[in-house]
């Protein structure tokens, strides 16, 4: 599906408090510097419209949250859903980011778990490096990863979520959970709800979800 274009999107996000604009600039100190709080820190990777974030911070006061996304006219949107958000939480900022340099923004060990809902399947074979469950970003994620921190992956892509599950297996990190229909599954009642998830699961597809926890 293409993306249109929001005229001034850019200008929009970069006066946002809730923004991070230099995020290699906070590396090991993310939640003393960026932060009201220094509770858990979770990451979600593609946050889209941040439906899933903003409601999971508004749950977790305790906790922090920080979404990254590299589409503007994206990012925007979730932007201006929690400037709506009354009280403004202070356990939630954002960032336009690309996850191939993940590493250049966090120290090791520095998250307490990450979130990828309804990650780009990049269906062609000489693209499955570029996949986010790929063993190339698993790698990266063990590094900046807590001991035991856990990775919640969601999809309707019943391709993408065997090859995320294989390519976990390969790498040694230990399966918590495993359900190729979620919303008919025992974890349903705690689920949230994604913007991609709402749409695809309204059409009937089945919504596959996989925790694993870092080796």
């Amino acid at each position: 599906m293409r993306l249109r274009n929001i005229p001034g999107a850019d200008d929009r996000i970069d006066n946002s408090a809730f923004v991070v604009h230099e995020p290699d600039g906070h590396q090991g100190r993310w939640k003393k510097e960026v932060f009201a709080s220094e509770g858990p820190l979770f990451v979600e990777i593609g946050c889209g419209k941040g439906m899933f974030l903003t409601e999971m911070a508004a749950r977790h006061p305790e906790q922090n949250f920080l979404g990254i996304e590299k589409m503007s006219s994206v990012l925007l949107r979730a932007v201006q859903k929690t400037e709506e958000m009354d009280p403004a939480p202070g356990n939630l900022k954002f960032m336009r980011f690309d996850a191939e340099h993940i590493l250049d923004i966090f120290a090791e060990e520095e998250l307490d778990g990450l979130f990828l809902n309804f990650s780009d399947p990049w269906p062609k074979d000489r693209h499955h490096k570029r996949r986010l469950t790929s063993r190339e970003y698993l790698w990266r994620y063990e590094k900046i990863l807590k001991p035991e921190a856990v990775i919640e992956f969601k999809t309707d892509n019943i391709g993408l979520f065997d090859f995320s599950l294989e390519e976990a297996e390969a790498c040694g990190w230990e399966i918590k959970m495993v359900t190729r229909d979620l919303h008919r599954s025992p974890y349903a009642a705690d689920n949230i709800m994604t913007e991609y998830e709402d749409r695809f699961a309204t059409l009937g597809n089945k919504i596959c979800k996989l925790v694993m926890i870092r080796p």
